[in-house]
């Protein structure tokens, strides 16, 4: 009889324990949690920023299996960082919950983007178009590498930037005949007295 006692004990104990921790978790779902770090953007914003996340788990995950160097997961831990610098300060700037197809590449990285003659880092300015496919957004430095970020633009982008040039070509190549001189052969001649 007392082993039966030490049972109905275990199982009270355990029945109770069980209580305990279903009253505490409920406790727990009904306090408000408290706000996501990425909570002032839309929906758009926030899903970029979780994929971002999601990328530096598989970086995380490789280098943790050793598949991944240390050097080579420094780099793509950099890269993350600077591209969810970079979406963050879209965001915040524009007010809106939209952004633009991110690339982020190093000075050395130039040719996975551009075709020779690749931009001088010098002389890129932020807002500058390069080959009607990508646009400069500026640079951000993550842990002394300096990554160059860059807005893909969508091909209805692409095909309004050269219907523009085009335009401007016309009319520039329609106004260079008003803004030439005259030749000396129609020039009236000076006339001088006998």
């Amino acid at each position: 009889m007392n082993r039966e006692g030490g049972y109905g004990r275990a199982l009270l104990l355990a029945l109770l324990s069980c209580v305990l921790c279903a009253g505490a978790s409920a406790q727990r779902a009904k306090r408000p949690r408290a706000p996501a770090a990425d909570a002032e953007f839309g929906p758009i914003v926030r899903a970029y920023l979780s994929y971002l996340r999601d990328q530096q788990e598989v970086v995380d995950d490789r280098v943790s299996r050793r598949e991944v160097d240390r050097t080579y997961y420094l780099h793509n831990s950099n890269r993350i960082r600077a591209l969810r610098e970079m979406a963050v300060r879209i965001a915040r700037q524009n007010d809106n919950d939209f952004l633009p197809e991110l690339e982020a590449v190093t000075q050395p990285e130039f040719d996975q983007l551009f075709d020779d003659p690749l931009p001088e880092p010098a002389s890129l300015r932020e807002g500058e178009t390069l080959g009607y496919k990508f646009r400069f957004l500026g640079t951000v430095t993550v842990q002394a590498e300096k990554f160059y970020l860059f807005a893909r633009l969508d091909p209805y982008e692409q095909a309004e930037l050269m219907q523009k040039d085009e335009a401007e070509k016309k009319k520039n190549a329609q106004a260079a005949p008003a803004t030439t001189t005259p030749d000396a052969a129609s020039r009236p001649r000076r006339v001088e007295g006998p």
